[in-house]
């Protein structure tokens, strides 16, 4: 018996590594452009997940600016900030976004039909 050790199990957690690199991955944030259906053929363009640093209300001007259309900043008590566009922008939105360097196109998804 003195050839043979017993190994008494120790603490191990085989998740340790999963849990140390989610921290890293989860750190990749999307921004999400969805639409919302609104009467008939009315609809919502939102832009949600933008980093808290920029500045929502200059966002907002320049996408009204750029698409003519009409807009807002909503705030929601889970999502944060919101901004919202009348009509269908959801691809001119992902450009203005991509162009103006505010979002890589990598973290943008496009939500909707």
């Amino acid at each position: 018996m003195s050839d043979l050790d017993i190994q008494t199990p120790t603490a191990f957690d085989p998740f340790a590594d999963a849990n140390a690199e989610d921290s890293g991955a989860g750190a990749k944030e999307y921004v999400h452009i969805r639409i919302q259906q609104r009467n008939g053929r009315k609809s919502l363009t939102t832009v949600q997940g933008l980093k808290k640093a920029f500045s929502y209300n200059k966002i907002l001007k320049d996408l009204k600016k750029e698409f003519c259309c009409n807009g807002t900043v909503v705030q929601d008590p889970e999502l944060g900030q919101v901004i919202q566009l009348q009509g269908n922008q959801r691809k001119n939105a992902s450009t203005f976004l991509v162009q103006a360097g505010i979002v890589k196109k990598d973290n943008i998804k496009i939500h909707g039909f």
